[in-house]
């Protein structure tokens, strides 16, 4: 029987986006904490005692804590091998990775909630603070799809759900809410695909417990 696994997330962090989607990927049941990142939720010394960086997400399991989303989920490929997240050979293995850490590395962490509110500390305004924001994603987004341009479809590396989708489909959220564009290549027909799944339906922020009901 597998442990118990306590995902501590928000319901707009695209980090913890990315964790909904790997574990329903893998069919594993979790038990959900909301942490709201607006109100410093992530900052309280409850949380830090869980994860000292006040970063979301953080995944439980029985004893142990694991942190970085991107982490997390080659954790649960190695453990829950099927569906594989990672292709078989090295190669392929390195591309994904590679794609995947645009996101993860490159576009996500200096366009997140924290970087934004030191960018206001120091002076910038909200439209200055949004230019940077669309800057970042848009350039990220471009190289992405550049990079799995020639990789026949349906989604990123071919008929197989990896690493790749699951960074790239939270992202795109994140382009939605700053306006960028992300009609680069293949990237919305790979959206596209990846939003007929059980698994990206379910982790959309909208149908978290803690989002806000409009």
């Amino acid at each position: 029987m597998s442990e118990a696994m306590v995902l501590h997330g928000y319901w707009r962090s695209t980090a913890s986006w990315r964790l909904r989607i790997a574990l329903g990927l893998k069919g594993l049941k979790w038990q959900g904490v909301a942490h709201d990142l607006l109100r410093g939720g992530q900052h309280s010394a409850e949380y830090l005692a869980i994860n000292p960086q006040g970063l979301v997400p953080a995944l439980v399991v029985g004893d142990h804590v694991l942190t970085q989303s991107l982490a997390i989920c080659e954790y649960l490929d190695e453990v829950h091998p099927e569906p594989a997240l990672l292709p078989q050979d090295a190669l392929s293995r390195a591309r994904v990775r590679a794609v995947a850490q645009i996101i993860a590395c490159d576009v996500h962490p200096v366009q997140n909630l924290k970087v934004l509110r030191m960018l206001r500390k120091r002076g910038l305004d909200q439209d200055a603070i949004n230019a940077w924001a669309i800057e970042v994603i848009e350039s990220g987004l471009a190289a992405f799809a550049e990079l799995v341009a020639g990789a026949e479809g349906p989604y990123c590396f071919g008929s197989q759900v990896t690493l790749a989708d699951i960074m790239l489909v939270p992202q795109l959220g994140n382009a939605r809410r700053f306006g960028a564009r992300f009609d680069f290549g293949r990237i919305p027909s790979i959206e596209a695909e990846c939003m007929k799944l059980p698994a990206f339906i379910d982790a959309v922020p909208a149908r978290q417990s803690d989002a806000p009901i409009e």
